[in-house]
């Protein structure tokens, strides 16, 4: 601690980490430390209850200022601007055109451009009329031939006699993840990689700010990956490039500045600041090994993408929530440009309203909440800061076993890095399966009226032999989608609520019952409650419900059960009885009186709603 601190803090005593601990552990009052305060991470990561400046002592970096190496506080000397970047995914070149002039009019200054149909320069010049290349970043993608598009880019660059100096913007060349989600490259690795030696003769030697490699982390993200993977493998992809350019004669100051890093931002807050600073260390790290004539080749170029990953197709709006906390923790980990994605993204064609909202969600983190001005926000955090460094180790880590497999070209041939990220996906799957990751509105607390089937955009699903993009509310929106489909021929599936006995528990097992069975569709029969078991059995037959779901408190059931359920199946056979809750005590008595099911919160969410859809016949 400074002088000028100590003095500051004189008149404080000072509390060692033992004094803390003692009096933490006479509060938990005999409860289990590391299982009331500790916490580990998807990438398992231990997080303390708290963190204190002796906690910092590793961290060497700390004592460098914003846009210094390693560039882990910023690669930016001063403020924390960043480009607010659209997606213009239109491949008509006329639309395109007019949904970007409309984009920039309304405070975009970046766009990633689809350029699948641009074969000709006549093509180009109209898809960028009255589009300033001096002021506007461009990205463009899905493109067949990148150095094709590179020689009609600057010819179109010279037509315009604009200042080449001023001329930012990226390509999506990125033959190593085709290679991750397609097992093959798309001619050959040899063809594949030499088009950095034709990029680099073209547009590298007449646009010095243009960046013609693209490394999209984004893509491991929105497959399953872990946080760690996604640093590790993007680090790994870029090294490849890298090794291969100056394997070739490009120089490392050359090669290293004309990349562009996309990563994904989730909802995991202080982790996402975490991984950007992370990456940017590890990357300097690299470069550094090369030998670069100054340091600012070390800087790494960061396009942060909102996820895709957790974004749902019911209760969507929840999605402008999760973007918007997307959005500041990709500015306060200090990235180059930001993309949020229309919560409408996930179901349809996005409109002018849904870009908006993603649009100005940016505007407002700069114009109102000042994001962009304070450089390196997270510094002094020492949460953020052990994150930080907790990650660069295991990141780290296992970029160096991926080189030790011969780099990740051939990791990813021997089927390697599939492996690891399906491995990671079953692991998120099975959290959202049991509700141990909430996605709302989906796997919890779901508007169970909501209906979505004729507003879903029926699109072809779209297979690969590697990595595989999907969501991770995909499996229950699946199973909704299903009971919307099956509920236009057919009664709607019903679970009537029958509330008996103890109030207190009698609510809140139907609050349950309902959030469970409201995940998949089911229409939900809402009662006051009953004072006697012939009432509740009498009210649910009337009902017609498919499914009698008994609320009460579980030293009751067995009071209530035998009556409920012997005139509901006498009426109906083919009625589902199913208890709220685990009772143990008196489960085999509940199951010998008739009852069908337990539903209670250590069950598989999705495989019991599952089970329920077959039953049901849907």
């Amino acid at each position: 601690m400074s002088k000028e601190r100590e003095k500051l803090f004189a008149d404080f005593p000072k509390i060692s980490t033992n004094e803390w601990e003692d009096i933490i552990i006479k509060d938990l009052k005999g409860a289990d430390y590391a299982k009331k305060l500790l916490w580990k991470t998807n990438e398992n990561i231990l997080v303390k209850p708290y963190y204190r400046e002796e906690d910092l002592k590793e961290l060497d970096y700390l004592m460098q200022i914003p846009g210094e190496f390693p560039f882990v506080r910023s690669t930016k000397e001063s403020g924390n601007d960043w480009k607010i970047t659209q997606v213009i995914d239109e491949t008509d070149i006329k639309l395109a055109n007019k949904f970007s002039l409309e984009s920039i009019a309304k405070g975009t200054d970046a766009l990633i451009i689809n350029a699948k149909n641009i074969h000709t320069l006549n093509d180009l010049q109209i898809l960028l009329e009255g589009i300033d290349l001096q002021s506007v970043n461009i990205r463009f993608e899905n493109h067949i031939s990148y150095p094709t598009l590179a020689e009609l880019f600057i010819q179109y660059i010279e037509n315009k006699k604009y200042d080449k100096n001023s001329i930012e913007g990226s390509f999506n060349y990125d033959p190593i993840s085709f290679l991750l989600q397609h097992n093959t490259f798309w001619k050959s690795k040899e063809e594949d990689l030499s088009q950095i030696i034709a990029l680099h003769e073209s547009i590298g030697k007449v646009l010095p700010n243009f960046k013609y490699i693209t490394i999209n982390g984004n893509l491991l993200h929105n497959c399953g990956s872990s946080i760690t993977q996604e640093i590790a493998l993007s680090l790994a992809i870029a090294h490849e490039y890298l090794a291969y350019a100056i394997d070739h004669k490009i120089d490392i100051d050359e090669i290293a500045t004309r990349m562009n890093f996309t990563f994904s931002i989730g909802s995991n807050y202080f982790l996402e600041i975490a991984k950007l600073r992370t990456a940017r260390l590890l990357w300097a790290t690299i470069v550094e090994q090369y030998q670069p004539e100054v340091a600012q080749t070390a800087k790494m170029f960061i396009t942060s993408f909102s996820s895709l990953w957790n974004k749902t197709t019911y209760d969507a709006h929840v999605n402008m929530l999760r973007t918007t906390t997307e959005g500041m923790s990709a500015a306060i980990g200090g990235a180059d440009a930001i993309v949020l994605n229309p919560y409408d993204v996930t179901y349809k064609s996005s409109d002018d309203f849904s870009r908006r909202i993603a649009r100005n969600t940016q505007i407002i983190l700069k114009e109102e909440a000042h994001f962009d001005k304070v450089n390196d926000p997270a510094a002094g955090s020492y949460y953020i800061e052990n994150l930080t460094h907790a990650l660069a180790e295991q990141a780290w880590q296992l970029f160096c076993d991926t080189e030790k497999q011969g780099g990740i070209i051939s990791a990813a041939l021997q089927g390697r890095i599939k492996e690891a990220v399906e491995e990671s996906c079953r692991k998120r799957d099975m959290d959202i399966a049991t509700r141990r990751m909430v996605l709302l509105g989906t796997n919890q607390y779901p508007n169970y009226i909501e209906q979505m089937i004729d507003k879903v955009k029926q699109t072809e699903s779209i297979s690969h032999k590697g990595l595989q993009p999907y969501r991770g509310a995909l499996p229950f929106e699946e199973l909704r989608l299903a009971t919307e489909a099956y509920s236009k021929n057919h009664p709607r599936p019903k679970v009537f609520l029958l509330k008996i006995g103890n109030l207190s528990m009698r609510q809140a097992r139907a609050g349950f019952i309902t959030n469970f069975f409201g995940c998949i569709g089911y229409e939900i029969i809402e009662t006051q409650g009953y004072k006697t078991a012939a009432e509740g059995a009498k009210d649910a037959l009337d009902a017609k419900a498919h499914i009698v779901a008994i609320c009460s408190a579980d030293e009751e059931y067995i009071d209530f059960v035998p009556e409920i359920v012997q005139a509901i199946k006498h009426q109906n056979t083919n009625t589902l009885c199913i208890i709220a809750g685990n009772p143990t005590e008196s489960m085999e008595g509940l199951k010998a009186a008739g009852i069908d099911d337990f539903i209670h919160i250590k069950l598989n969410v999705l495989e019991t709603l599952q089970r329920y859809n077959q039953t049901l016949g849907i």
